[in-house]
């Protein structure tokens, strides 16, 4: 009789759900973050504590997020600093609408394919000198805070300056990072002597100071955009530079402007999705919604294997056009609108097997002839929204730190490709192909919806399975960024290397048995090991009812803050 009870008992253990949250899906990691008077998604909490301290003051939602990207430049440098690139999508309540920055730099201008056909390099490398480019972040703040700042540049970096001079300890999953990259930066002695102190590995909770760069925070207090690129810390970039075997000179950093851009879009049911043109990978997201448009994904069932096998191809198709075609457009006479046309996205799915993988697909032909990353948004009061993702490429970028100067320089430019004639291959004064891309929803000509998902490649399926997961499946903020992840790498990259096999799918735990093997049946590469499967932050503007809901990234450090 007790066996029979114990076992009635353990059935009925299994027939129930599998949460112990009493509301929401089972899969969600915790509520949403909901507030009136402004909000913070970051990928540090203590960032994201600077930025709600910076909108008590008075501050604008620009200058929380110049605040909190500086914090993050100290408290993340594996993903971020001012040595690396920005973008930004902004929604001003004032002119009720959306304005676009890129704040990318170019190769310096001695830097040409000659000099790597001499040397017999064929593929950019990632670290050293050669992958520099001038860094955009500084100009990029400067830019964003002339036009909507309210607060002055000394306050909005005071609280970076602050942490850095008295330091803050290391959270867990940055310290992780942190000491994998020392290893990886071995021989390189200012990263070693900034990054590991008297020899030391940080750990998690250890307290890390860097006064180094709360010195150059100063400067750029007291001498603004200019003192960057034309002044003390330019002079001392530059001659970095020389002793390093880098091709830095004062003109690549006189001349050097952020751009203005306006931000694209597609309808997606009902919904106005805001991407960035290229040089970055935004309209790859355009592309692949404006295909799955087409599909009825809701009835397919979420994370069903008609519902990944989907979103595989469309990515893998989708991928190839980036790998080709997404570029600098100063250097290319391309009419980007083209590729996210809904004519271009039928044509594309002639393509498309609803049974099999594609091993090798390829580009369109839209007569384009004629024609590692942190991510932070931050709403004010008045409903002001700025979408910001910030970047120095791999982690810790380059791994060569100027003297003195306390971050590193980036390694964008090891995504140029090195063959003559490539829309994306390497050229005096030009832009690299970037992965970092800030993302906005509008409807009806309202903001609604300030996101991003760092992570490489990631980013684009990142941004579309997020979408999906609100859109087509009615998750809350919170819910469509713990959903598990699906990520697709070996698509054909802008550097040059091809896809030929079909690439791996890599699942996060969550995914059921019976979709793996029917995923597996339809010829996907599948596995399971660790990968990169993103960093999702987001804020919802509710203006019916004047108020803010917030989520962040579970596989992340960070948090939303409201007040």
């Amino acid at each position: 009789m007790k066996k029979l009870l114990g076992a009635a008992v353990a059935l009925m253990f299994l027939q129930l759900p599998g949460s112990d949250r009493l509301t929401g899906r089972m899969f969600a990691t915790r509520s949403e973050v909901i507030a009136r008077q402004g909000m913070v998604a970051a990928s540090q909490p203590l960032a994201a504590q600077v930025g709600i301290d910076i909108l008590k003051k008075g501050g604008s939602a620009i200058d929380a997020a110049i605040a909190v990207n500086a914090t993050l430049g100290l408290m993340e440098p594996s993903g971020s600093g001012i040595g690396g690139d920005l973008f930004a999508i902004v929604w001003d309540s004032q002119t009720a609408k959306l304005y676009g920055l890129n704040s990318s730099g170019p190769a310096p201008a001695a830097l040409t394919l000659q000099y790597f056909r001499e040397k017999g390099i064929r593929k950019m490398p990632e670290k050293g000198p050669l992958p520099w480019t001038v860094p955009g972040c500084v100009s990029g703040w400067f830019a964003l805070h002339k036009k909507f700042g309210k607060l002055s540049i000394r306050e909005v970096l005071a609280p970076a300056i602050a942490y850095a001079e008295e330091g803050f300890p290391l959270s867990e999953l940055i310290a992780h990072y942190w000491q994998r990259s020392l290893k990886s930066f071995s021989g390189y002695e200012n990263f070693q002597k900034l990054y590991a102190p008297r020899g030391k590995v940080p750990r998690k909770g250890d307290v890390f100071r860097n006064p180094e760069l709360a010195a150059t925070y100063r400067l750029l207090a007291q001498g603004g955009r200019t003192i960057f690129y034309r002044g003390e810390l330019a002079k001392k970039i530059i001659a970095y530079s020389e002793q390093a075997g880098g091709f830095f000179s004062e003109r690549d950093f006189a001349d050097f402007q952020s751009e203005w851009v306006n931000p694209m879009s597609v309808s997606y049911r009902g919904y106005d999705v805001w991407e960035l043109p290229p040089n970055g990978q935004g309209l790859a997201v355009l592309q692949m919604l404006q295909m799955l448009e087409n599909f009825d994904l809701k009835a397919m069932g979420h994370n069903s294997a008609a519902y990944l096998h989907t979103l595989i191809e469309i990515k893998k198709i989708v991928y190839e056009d980036r790998a080709r075609f997404y570029a600098d457009p100063r250097f290319a006479e391309i009419d980007y609108s083209t590729l996210i046309s809904p004519a271009y996205a039928q044509k594309r799915l002639e393509l498309f097997n609803r049974e099999r993988s594609n091993n090798a697909i390829p580009a369109g032909d839209p007569q384009l002839a004629k024609g590692g990353t942190v991510y932070l948004t931050v709403v004010d009061k008045d409903f002001n929204a700025v979408s910001l993702i910030q970047s120095n490429y791999v982690g810790f970028g380059s791994g060569m730190v100027p003297d003195g100067l306390g971050f590193c320089l980036q390694d964008r430019g090891a995504l140029f490709n090195l063959e003559p004639g490539h829309a994306n291959s390497l050229a005096p004064g030009k832009r690299p192909f970037h992965t970092i891309i800030p993302g906005f929803i509008t409807r009806e000509g309202r903001p609604l919806f300030s996101f991003g998902v760092m992570g490489g490649d990631m980013q684009p399926q990142g941004h579309v399975q997020i979408l999906c997961n609100i859109i087509d499946f009615a998750m809350n903020l919170q819910e469509a960024g713990d959903a598990p992840r699906f990520r697709h790498a070996g698509s054909s990259e802008p550097d040059g290397s091809l896809m030929t096999d079909g690439g791996t799918v890599y699942l996060e735990s969550g995914i059921a048995p019976e979709v793996i093997r029917d995923l597996l049946n339809r010829g996907h590469k599948v596995s399971k090991s660790a990968s990169e499967f993103g960093g999702y932050q987001g804020i919802w503007l509710d203006l019916e009812r004047r108020i803010l809901i917030g989520a962040s990234e579970s596989r992340k450090d960070g948090c939303a803050i409201g007040y």
